[in-house]
């Protein structure tokens, strides 16, 4: 199963479904970890060293920061960017066939956007 870092700005709503589905749920938030205030590359470099898959709705510059990260010669642990366009109940779907279904190793440089 993954384990996630939980962007400052997703919706948390979207975490407490995902949780009631997958009680085994390894999820912490940007705020929890006390990095509630850090830039984007922050977060990427922190995901990547703790190897946890960052959930963002950031699809603005979080697709930069990847990308620079990836062109330094970094790695990351993986992203998922979510549409806030979605239903949340078709969020939480997606994320759990991810979440439960995934490998870590199949992640590493990977950004995919929901829905899939």
């Amino acid at each position: 199963m993954l384990r996630l870092l939980i962007d400052q700005d997703f919706d948390q709503d979207i975490l407490r479904g995902l949780r009631l589905r997958v009680p085994t749920l390894d999820a912490v938030t940007a705020y929890e970890i006390g990095m509630s205030a850090a830039p984007d590359p922050e977060l990427l470099k922190w995901a990547a060293d703790n190897g946890r898959i960052l959930l963002t709705h950031d699809r603005q510059t979080m697709p930069d920061h990847v990308a620079d990260r990836i062109t330094s010669g970094q790695s990351v642990a993986g992203v998922v960017i979510v549409s806030r366009r979605l239903p949340i109940s078709r969020v939480i779907d997606d994320l759990e066939i991810i979440v439960i279904c995934s490998k870590e190793d199949e992640w590493e440089n990977v950004v995919r956007h929901l829905p899939l």
